[in-house]
């Protein structure tokens, strides 16, 4: 059997279980969040561009608001990006390194977590990857023009609807093209010029929606990168984000892959393809780290980097084992890789036997207990009508929790078109999405009951709202003192009447407070 055979079987197979695997678990905050953009598509959103809304979109028309429908499209795009890459490297090395680079990659537990959760990383990873590959077929055919340029500028805006850091992409094809001599003059030639116009086409949908609500994306990632802040050194946040690698991507993995960044460092001005490589990966590593000496930067915000780094490093471990012989270290790193990927995504297997971890693992704390939870908050909110004889509306205390209740109730009985089933606390800032929906504190025009007579001029206020004097039940993370002040003065009172709890295998993963809040009055400018 060929070897790109082997490939496209494993590939199919690994992508074949993990589509069978992501309608067995919750919904993370994240996910649950990106759905509800995909229920109110835009061209842009508070945070990121459009990408993950409609690829949602897409797979929930198919096959139904459930966690199947939500994560359809997250092995898909695993096993595409893992073909995209055994081609590229097939092309930059040989068949063995591209068939190593996909299994390496497929053993890295931030890989695995990508390829079961739909975030805006399988996206981004698999456009990144995309459009690495056809700026490398662009200049093999150089100095003639090919409509790879285009191509490669069209995968880079795409990817960077999807997440901003794509844009970075950019930088590595100005430097390659920089810093190597016979590809200076692509600066004077049509094809790099076409492909940052197709770029920039694709950037006009968020530009055009932030233009239209205050640039508050340019707010957020300013506070995201603690950019919004004077500058510090904060050497334990640089080791926190350093140390984050060890556990996504496996202690030795990380270890080789840096190492043989490290190597390599030298031989960049001597060898094309590493030069390639490096400047793919360097990039975005270099301004997350740089992030991290103020404030730790979350492992997966530089998995692009990753990407070309560790073609790199297998073609660098498999020149020192021909070398050298077969090496231990080497296969214990495979094999660390692997347990580490099977322990993150499913400790149940574990807990079933009688095992019970030291603490809650990663993967349950994100994904567990969250459809028990809404059922339960149901519950309550059925008792409280039953109880007081009037309908209620449900408030959650941040974004990911008014997020998963509104995927997971079953009643989701929206107050109004574009309402969604569970509010945030009212704010006068733009925290998220959640600020540019309907909100139970915004008024509405009232209704006019009859023709303003000659001559006659209003005064007051136009607009009515339409919770004042209703009911609502807030629930917020348990063991808080009380609710916010937003709450208890926004309502007459706010008094605990349920305590939520789930439990996973006989641990406590989810526990809540719910109060029930009298007579919504308003919060005063």
């Amino acid at each position: 059997m060929s070897t790109t055979r082997a490939v496209w079987l494993f590939v199919l197979g690994l992508t074949a279980i993990r589509l069978t695997l992501v309608g067995t678990t919750d919904l993370s905050g994240d996910e649950a969040h990106y759905w509800m953009w995909s229920e109110r598509l835009a061209p842009a959103y508070f945070s990121k561009g459009p990408g993950i809304a409609f690829v949602m979109r897409a797979s929930t028309m198919l096959f139904g608001a459930n966690e199947f429908g939500v994560r359809f499209f997250a092995p898909i795009l695993g096993g595409a990006t893992s073909m995209v890459l055994f081609y590229f490297a097939r092309r930059v090395y040989s068949e063995q390194t591209a068939l190593w680079a996909v299994l390496v990659t497929n053993a890295t537990p931030i890989f695995n977590i990508g390829n079961l959760v739909m975030t805006i990383d399988p996206l981004s990873v698999f456009l990144w990857t995309g459009a690495m590959f056809t700026f490398w077929l662009a200049i093999e055919r150089s100095p003639q023009f090919s409509w790879y340029w285009p191509v490669t500028g069209l995968l880079i805006g795409l990817g960077f609807l999807c997440k901003y850091t794509n844009a970075l992409e950019l930088i590595s094809i100005v430097l390659v093209l920089a810093l190597v001599p016979r590809l200076r003059r692509e600066f004077g030639q049509r094809g790099i010029w076409i492909l940052l116009a197709c770029f920039a086409i694709c950037t006009i949908p968020p530009i055009l929606w932030n233009a239209q609500h205050q640039w508050v994306t340019l707010g957020h990632l300013q506070s995201r990168g603690d950019l919004d802040r004077p500058p510090g050194f904060h050497p334990t946040e640089l080791l926190a984000f350093l140390f984050a690698h060890f556990g996504t991507l496996s202690p030795l993995l990380f270890l080789g892959i840096a190492w043989a960044a490290l190597a390599n460092w030298r031989r960049m001005h001597q060898q094309f393809r590493v030069l390639f490589l490096m400047w793919f990966g360097l990039p975005v590593f270099a301004l997350y780290f740089l992030l991290s000496i103020n404030r730790a930067a979350n492992p997966n915000w530089d998995g692009l980097a990753f990407i070309s780094v560790a073609v790199l490093a297998v073609s660098f471990w498999r020149e020192k084992l021909e070398s050298r012989g077969r090496s231990r270290m080497v296969e214990m790193a495979f094999v660390l890789a692997l347990f580490m990927s099977a322990f993150v995504l499913d400790t149940d297997v574990m807990r079933s036997v009688g095992l019970h971890l030291w603490r809650r693992d990663p993967f349950c704390k994100m994904l567990c207990g969250w459809s028990a939870a809404a059922g339960a908050l149901e519950n309550v909110r059925h008792d409280v009508e039953a109880r007081t004889g009037e309908k209620v509306f449900v408030i959650a205390d941040e974004r990911d929790r008014a997020s998963e209740f509104s995927f997971y109730f079953r009643d989701k009985r929206a107050q109004g078109a574009g309402h969604p089933a569970v509010y945030i606390p009212e704010s006068q800032a733009i925290l998220n999405q959640f600020s540019f929906w309907p909100r139970y504190d915004e008024f509405v025009d009232a209704p006019q009951t009859a023709k303003p007579g000659e001559g006659e001029v209003y005064t007051e206020e136009q607009g009515v709202n339409v919770f004042t004097g209703r009911s609502a039940l807030f629930v917020q993370a348990a063991r808080k003192m009380r609710p916010p002040r937003s709450i208890t003065a926004g309502f007459s009172s706010a008094d605990r009447v349920a305590i939520i709890e789930v439990r996973h295998f006989g641990e406590l993963v989810r526990q809540f407070d719910v109060f029930l809040c009298r007579n919504y009055k308003t919060l005063p400018l």
